[in-house]
């Protein structure tokens, strides 16, 4: 009898166990995505003070203490911020030259990378620490050979010392994409070549689809810096209907000065 009435109280025990164990999963659940909303509200609130920056006058802005809310509301500072400057010629020289570079980034530094990792051949690894000892060399030791170079082959004032040098590869990026190669298990490499694969085949169909997070760090790290880059076009573009948009953006503000609400 004393059997029979404990494993009637089991189920029940265990039952209890299992709500139970569901309730605190639920209650964790709900508790991180609480913190969460709360950590991402005080790093979004930089955001909103921008958004409603963009809406006040300039007067407003400097209101103390800040008003969130604009009163009124001045949609005018978007129309004026994209006709003060060529502002969409500008973009488009921008998204024009980051293509460029991302493109040759990509080819170049993954093939170079697939050399360093997939392929055996002397000296390889020394070849490997010189690429790599490029990264100590700062632009500024370079700047001057290189604009002497395109100057003399007449491309300053092009998009091409921008972009040309995206298509000899990175070292940072070489770098990257190697460890990421030789993570790949060698195995499949071997069977490609029992199938009757060649070293390009491997490349493409085998070592590029299997490195989709690495190339889509490249192109996105690749992509901010050039976005962003302000001492390359600085130095090769001369004429304002080629500038960037960073390049504009300082050319507006050293003549008008820093327009918050624009």
């Amino acid at each position: 009898m004393q059997n029979r009435a404990a494993l009637k109280e089991t189920p029940i025990y265990s039952t209890t166990k299992i709500r139970w164990s569901k309730a605190s999963k639920k209650i964790s659940l709900i508790t991180g995505i609480v913190l969460l909303i709360l950590v991402g509200s005080f790093f979004f609130l930089p955001w909103l003070w921008l958004l409603s920056s963009s809406l006040k006058t300039l007067d407003q802005i400097f209101i103390q203490p800040p008003q969130w809310i604009p009163k009124p509301i001045d949609w005018s500072n978007f129309s004026k911020a994209i006709t003060y400057i060529p502002f969409f010629q500008y973009m488009a020289n921008t998204l024009v030259i980051c293509a460029f570079v991302v493109v040759g980034r990509v080819i170049s530094c993954s093939l170079v990378a697939y050399g360093f990792s997939r392929i055996r051949w002397p000296g390889r690894d020394f070849v490997f620490v010189l690429v790599l000892a490029t990264m100590m060399l700062p632009f500024q030791v370079s700047m001057i050979p290189l604009y002497v170079i395109f100057s003399r082959v007449h491309l300053v004032n092009t998009i091409v010392p921008l972009v040309l040098p995206a298509f000899f590869g990175d070292a940072f990026f070489i770098f990257l994409l190697r460890q990421f190669f030789l993570s790949i298990p060698h195995e499949l490499q071997e069977a490609a070549i029992i199938d009757g694969a060649n070293h390009f085949d491997i490349y493409w169909r085998v070592i590029l689809p299997l490195a989709r997070p690495a190339l889509i760090t490249l192109v996105i790290f690749s992509f901010l810096w050039t976005y962003t880059d302000f001492q390359g076009p600085l130095i090769y573009l001369t004429s304002p209907q080629k500038w960037t948009l960073s390049l504009g953006l300082r050319g507006y503000f050293s003549v008008h000065g820093a327009q918050w609400s624009l």
